[in-house]
């Protein structure tokens, strides 16, 4: 998998972690959240992204990072591991244990509504999202559930409230072949067996052309494996 280029993703903090309302990174240094250029210009200089910009180039989807208000960007970890998932699949319908899929078998064209999946017109950062959050229609058609939600994880007494984090979750019907809700208010309103959540580790970045945030490099692309991740 030379094309799958996994770099150790530097995790930064921003200044005024103890607010909840400052948009962060977890664990690290300070960082500025401008940056003086486009989505896809800024993805390209960051090698975490090798493999999100050879996809987003394959699938000829340049202006549609560029013209979403909000992109949740996915590291090089989240396609390997999608890679890994499908290459299991296919070893158990071929049953062939010894199989092995490269980044050039995939067919792009039929991953290009998934790859969208993560794109919003609109921007949605920590100053208009609560723990209640928006259940938002993607690219795709489809609705994710965009949230913030506390951590208890610090427990320095310099918090007076918890610090908050940024999630992108996908809703699964309640009963496996059933419809999708298409309307939910929160995560208060679906049973948990329904909710493929994700940790955006980097939330706020803002480019030229809209915000980003990156998620956890322990997400699979597409929720391939049907897990929390």
């Amino acid at each position: 998998m030379k094309n799958i280029k996994i770099f150790a993703f530097i995790l930064f903090a921003a200044a005024g972690l103890a607010s909840c309302k400052k948009d962060y990174v977890i664990g690290g240094s300070l960082f500025n959240a401008n940056v003086n250029m486009t989505t896809y210009d800024y993805l390209k200089t960051n090698h975490a992204f090798d493999t999100l910009v050879i996809m987003i180039d394959k699938m000829d989807l340049k202006n549609d990072v560029n013209t979403s208000g909000t992109f949740f960007a996915m590291t090089n970890y989240s396609f390997h591991n999608f890679l890994l998932a499908k290459q299991t699949q296919l070893q158990i319908q071929k049953n062939d244990e010894n199989f092995k899929l490269k980044f050039s078998d995939l067919d792009f064209a039929s991953l290009k509504d998934s790859l969208r999946a993560y794109m919003f017109k609109d921007k949605y950062t920590r100053s208009n999202l609560t723990t209640v959050g928006v259940y938002a229609t993607a690219l795709d058609g489809e609705k994710r559930l965009i949230n913030m939600r506390p951590t208890t994880e610090y427990t320095s007494s310099i918090f007076t409230t918890d610090p908050q984090y940024i999630y992108l979750t996908k809703v699964r019907p309640l009963t496996p072949g059933g419809p999708v809700p298409v309307d939910i208010a929160g995560v208060s309103q679906v049973a948990p067996s329904q909710l493929l959540t994700t940790l955006c580790q980097t939330t706020g970045i803002i480019t030229t052309t809209g915000i980003l945030h990156v998620l956890s490099n322990y997400h699979t692309f597409t929720y391939f494996n049907d897990e929390n991740n």
